[in-house]
């Protein structure tokens, strides 16, 4: 294969727009294209890029087998663990505790839509 890159990660949505707003209102995500009803009545295609770059993402709500709340472990960076981990709780986002590991600080949250999420501030490297 040449070279290749991840450009568009899929989440899996029960309800478009009130995804859409919590992408966009409470993790800062930019839309980048709205297409409504372009893959049928009440699916359209909704795109977000995050503010720091990196792949976009899709509202999905068109696979039978990506059920709304299944997606797990999509990891979003963060300079700032602690400042965005009490911006979020301020917003009512389903946010769980701030926890270390090796390789990190993160903390699990919930979408709208039941979907897990990480936000993860990396180590500084030696």
């Amino acid at each position: 294969m040449s070279e290749s890159k991840i450009i568009i990660v899929s989440i899996p949505v029960a309800d478009q727009n009130r995804a859409k707003a919590f992408y966009s209102a409470k993790l800062g995500f930019k839309l980048s294209m709205e297409a409504v009803d372009a893959i049928g009545p009440g699916k359209s295609w909704i795109t977000l890029e995050p503010s720091g770059g990196g792949p976009a993402v899709t509202l999905v709500n068109w696979f039978e087998s990506m059920p709304a709340g299944s997606l797990r472990g999509l990891v979003i960076a963060t300079a700032d663990l602690n400042a965005e981990h009490e911006r979020l709780k301020s917003l009512g986002v389903d946010i769980d505790d701030v926890k270390d590991a090796p390789w990190g600080r993160y903390a699990t949250l919930r979408d709208s839509e039941g979907n897990g999420l990480v936000l993860q501030q990396a180590r500084p490297r030696a």
